[in-house]
């Protein structure tokens, strides 16, 4: 599997997409589950082949029903995006809950997003920060900035400006999360 993450990288080598997929198709077959995601990464990216999302979807399943978080994750953005299937939010924020069960910040923070939004669930602010909080307390930059909007403008919690300064001066040094789990 790490040698597909070299490949992929062009760590210690030419970037080689093909053998990429080489190496990671050997480790799934041995029941990897990060390589069964990397895979349909790379199909949702179309690195190294045509973008295609029904495979990336068939690739992130194997590798969520093998219980791969980033998997779960990823299946949810596809569904939250409607990439490759219609949108679905109850099917997204059933994937999400499947990855924040297995320690996924960026599901997590995307839960809190859903409850702010009113997707697949009623609107709730108190909700969402309540996820929001759950995903800063597992790393997420993007999840400290909510919680700082929140602060500043009031949503699910009083208004605190202090509050909401804390919370930005966190992002800003927390590193950035992508909204789709890439390959490690």
């Amino acid at each position: 599997m790490y040698l597909g993450v070299m490949y992929a990288a062009g760590q210690g080598t030419v970037r080689n997409y093909r053998q990429a997929i080489a190496w990671f198709g050997r480790a799934a077959d041995a029941g990897d589950s990060q390589a069964m995601c990397n895979i349909g990464n790379l199909y949702y990216q179309g690195a190294g082949v045509s973008k295609n999302f029904d495979e990336a979807r068939k690739w992130f399943r194997r590798g969520a029903v093998a219980g791969n978080a980033q998997a779960m994750f990823n299946l949810g953005v596809l569904y939250r995006d409607g990439a490759g299937v219609p949108a679905d939010y109850e099917e997204a924020l059933k994937w999400f809950r499947q990855a924040a069960e297995g320690g996924s910040a960026a599901a997590m923070n995307s839960i809190g997003v859903m409850y702010q939004n009113g997707q697949g669930v009623h609107a709730d602010y108190e909700e969402a920060m309540r996820w929001f909080l759950k995903a800063a307390n597992a790393g997420s930059g993007t999840a400290m900035y909510n919680l700082g909007v929140a602060y500043k403008e009031g949503r699910g919690v009083s208004v605190n400006p202090e509050e909401a300064a804390k919370w930005f001066a966190k992002a800003s040094t927390a590193g950035e999360d992508h909204d789709f789990a890439k390959i490690p």
